[in-house]
């Protein structure tokens, strides 16, 4: 990968489509190796990478692509998803039964129900009583991880959120991304955990600045 290239790209991002949606998949699949949200719900056997790199292609394409935005930069290395809070409404029975034997081959029957627990967990605890923009995913591919390319397709976005006068909300299970978004002026307004052992999670959310 051209690390420079990579960051030079994440400050003006594109939107990823038809065409390079699946590109997007494979480098949110590869920096979600070790996410502790995936890890506690994902299978845990030999099919458990093939079940991750299947989770976000059909997430993105089926999902992602239809509901909100999936932003990178233009050499690829990294993606975020987000999706405004107005189409966050309950998935049509369709789209969910199409989404169900993806969702069981990644975690399995022995672990399905811990997906369920999330999903009540996420759904309680995500504020709703504002429009904003929520972020769904954001990933940097191990090999241009630690260089700013996050930080910069975050601030790609927050700014166009000041502008509109818009805010944002994330959630996250990894305590070093707590300041990392910290800076881009999210705050901690929830901590909670899906089921007595899930993972700690913090919801973040983030008022606009004025210009």
């Amino acid at each position: 990968m051209d690390l420079a290239a990579i960051r030079l790209a994440a400050e003006t991002p594109v939107l990823a489509d038809r065409a390079t949606v699946a590109a997007a998949a494979d480098d949110l699949a590869a920096a979600f190796v070790d996410d502790p949200i995936l890890g506690w719900f994902m299978r845990d056997d030999a099919r458990r990478t093939a079940a991750r790199q299947r989770f976000f292609r059909v997430l993105t394409k089926d999902s992602a692509l239809i509901d909100g935005e999936i932003e990178r930069p233009a050499t690829g290395g990294a993606a975020a998803i987000w999706v405004k809070s107005e189409n966050l409404a309950p998935m049509p029975l369709a789209r969910e039964l199409r989404a169900l034997p993806m969702l069981l081959n990644a975690t399995g029957l022995a672990r399905f129900g811990r997906l369920t627990k999330l999903r009540e967990a996420m759904d309680a605890n995500h504020p709703m009583d504002r429009p904003h923009d929520y972020l769904w995913f954001l990933g940097v591919h191990p090999d241009a991880q630690g260089a700013g390319v996050g930080s910069r397709l975050i601030a790609s976005r927050t700014r166009r959120l000041d502008a509109a006068q818009r805010p944002g909300f994330l959630e996250t299970a990894t305590p070093r991304n707590v300041p990392l978004y910290q800076r881009h002026g999210f705050e901690v307004v929830r901590e909670y955990r899906p089921g007595d052992e899930g993972p700690l999670i913090w919801g973040m959310w983030r008022d606009p600045r004025s210009a």
